[in-house]
């Protein structure tokens, strides 16, 4: 039988641009449409316009600004190992025994001592921490343990270890991957659980006030838009979805197939989501989505 070999691939520049395409073996096409070597159709390289950010790189801190020496942890799988308000830096570290976090006062940069204090009530280790957005020495902590926790740090930081938190809130059967607070009711917190469910809670009274069971696997990543009255959701279940979080029903939801979708945030007032993760080949990807269409 006889074999047949593709043509290599040559580079063409047709006005002004270069483009890859597989010719005959007679070198320049010959149809009339590809006169002066303009194979269009035979292109795949996507005509997109380059990024003018292209070749804008960050600028790393003197040292003098920088927190050095602090051993974070390797446990927090795809979630957020530090957290940051306008007083406080918490950092998620490795520690024995349990799970614990650093709590650093912003101005206190430098090296940070081994034996520095730590939050370290939790008997697992930490998953995830935020921030309260109306009272800035308070934070939410969920861990492997199953539960979440809430402390409130000193004026001026810690000056030893923190074991005592302001509440301890246990309703999942699974350890707590996620917390999240509202952003614009004072002392509801949302938590998401290895269970599947999303947990509700009143801080006045200690008590989740609604669960939310609308996925079917491990939950990602959730974020609000900026009145609190959508949360969008990525799970392991390749969906992404958004939900009124009031009814806890699901008012759009993407299988995203060719788009496996590992976090996502709401854009300001513009309506719009933005997601990251990978294609079915493992290629990264950004994705731009309606919240009103989910459709691609």
């Amino acid at each position: 039988s006889e074999v047949q070999y593709l043509p290599k691939p040559v580079l063409l520049r047709c006005s002004g641009r270069r483009r890859l395409a597989w010719l005959p073996s007679g070198g320049c096409p010959s149809s009339p449409s590809a006169a002066g070597c303009g194979v269009t159709q035979m292109s795949w390289r996507p005509q997109y316009r380059s990024s003018k950010f292209r070749n804008v790189y960050g600028k790393v801190a003197n040292r003098e600004h920088c927190f050095d020496g602090i051993p974070i942890t390797k446990n927090v799988h795809d979630n957020h190992f530090c957290a940051v308000n306008a007083r406080f830096l918490a950092i998620v570290t490795e520690s024995a025994g349990g799970g614990s976090f650093l709590v650093i006062p912003l101005e206190q940069t430098g090296r940070i001592e081994p034996n520095y204090p730590k939050v370290c009530g939790h008997q697992g280790n930490v998953l995830d921490i935020k921030w309260n957005p109306f009272i800035d020495n308070i934070i939410a902590s969920c861990s492997e343990d199953t539960s979440v926790r809430i402390w409130e740090i000193p004026e001026g930081g810690l000056k030893r270890n923190m074991t005592e938190a302001l509440l301890e809130l246990y309703g999942h059967s699974r350890r707590v991957g996620l917390v999240e607070w509202h952003p614009t009711t004072n002392n509801i917190l949302f938590s998401a659980g290895y269970d599947y469910k999303v947990l509700i809670w009143n801080l006045d009274v200690g008590e989740p006030v609604k669960m939310i069971d609308c996925h079917s696997d491990v939950i990602l990543c959730m974020s609000f838009n900026t009145d609190g009255s959508l949360l969008t959701t990525t799970c392991k279940d390749k969906k992404l979805r958004v939900i009124e979080p009031r009814s806890g029903r699901v008012l759009q939801e993407a299988n995203c197939k060719n788009h496996r979708v590992n976090r996502v945030v709401f854009l300001g007032n513009m309506k719009r989501l933005l997601t990251t993760g990978v294609s079915r080949w493992n290629t990264r990807q950004i994705a731009l989505w309606d919240q009103e269409d989910l459709s691609m």
